[in-house]
């Protein structure tokens, strides 16, 4: 299963031809359409270009603020920034590739230019679940074996699976922007569907697991492994939400006829996935109890238009007589 090109196939086929071949263009090539042969199932179209425009508008500031955050707080990290820093970066690059596209689409109608889409979009492919999933390691390894992640703190096996991770990220993308290559759809189906159980059944194990460590007759968790239940249900979340579309389709798509999956079923699937490039940093900073860079009067508003909101809705407390 391959991503879906959407109106940008168009791009590519000229690019094919050579250049004595431009006079009869008119004459070989159908009359362009931005939906390429989608005309009947435009709805997944426009609703997965929608979300990429999230991704330029709200998703490429609120990756900066994360890497610009992480940056900050670079004297005291956790053990997962650098996976969160990478995660952040590729977000904000594939974020670029929406407008590029666009471009690339109406103006340049450039080969080289397409080939750096098609890179773009193995990009986003291949890092968001691979980082998710060493970021669900981390804190599997953190709760379920802790004796073994104090032996493991040291940055240099970040370091070294980070470039793992990188390497893989670049040679499928590689691969994609060279094309053609045989059964290659089925790399990215069989990619999603072990990082997805992976982190389903990882992310359901800490949760588990921090849910039980409460001990007999304690009904509060610990404040640091109440944290870590919330780090880890926010991802869980997002994995379920970003993830579980294409899982659940994708692997069908001999029950759909070739139209219906490649312009209804394939672009709203994805559509999901690219979405989590604004929705990954939105739940980072949803969690953060103080976000930098912001004026101390605006997180002072915040705050008591919460505390305001709080007072009204909570019921009013009268002394037992």
């Amino acid at each position: 299963m391959d991503r879906y090109e959407g109106p940008f196939n168009f791009i590519s086929l000229r690019a094919q031809l050579p250049l004595n071949a431009s006079i009869d263009i008119n004459a070989t090539v159908k009359a362009f359409s931005v939906f390429d042969g989608c005309e009947q199932y435009v709805e997944a179209i426009l609703f997965d270009l929608i979300l990429q425009i999230v991704n330029v508008v709200i998703g490429i500031p609120a990756n900066l603020l994360v890497i610009a955050i992480l940056i900050h707080n670079r004297k005291q990290p956790s053990t997962s920034d650098i996976f969160l820093g990478c995660l952040a970066f590729m977000d904000a690059y594939f974020g670029t590739i929406a407008p590029l596209a666009f471009c690339n689409l109406y103006i340049w109608h450039s080969k080289e230019v397409w080939s750096a889409i098609k890179f773009g979009y193995g990009i986003k492919d291949t890092s968001g679940p691979l980082f998710l999933s060493c970021i669900c390691l981390d804190r599997f390894v953190a709760v379920l074996f802790p004796i073994t992640f104090g032996q493991l703190k040291h940055v240099k096996y970040r370091l070294g699976l980070t470039a793992v991770v990188l390497s893989l990220t670049f040679a499928y993308s590689a691969a994609k922007m060279v094309g053609g290559l045989p059964n290659f759809e089925k790399v990215f189906t069989g990619e999603i569907l072990a990082t997805f159980t992976w982190m389903l059944v990882c992310n359901s194990s800490i949760l588990w697991a921090l849910k039980k460590s409460r001990g007999a007759g304690k009904d509060e968790m610990h404040p640091m492994k109440k944290k870590a239940f919330k780090v880890v249900l926010s991802i869980l979340c997002i994995i379920v939400f970003n993830y579980l579309p294409p899982v659940a389709i994708f692997p069908f798509e001999d029950f759909y006829s070739p139209d219906v999956f490649r312009c209804y079923v394939q672009p709203a699937g994805f559509a999901f996935l690219n979405v989590g490039s604004t929705i990954q940093p939105l739940v980072y900073l949803s969690r953060l109890e103080k976000v930098p860079f912001l004026p101390e009067a605006c997180i002072k508003k915040c705050s008591s238009c919460v505390t305001r909101e709080n007072k009204k809705s909570a019921p009013s407390q009268q002394p037992s007589t």
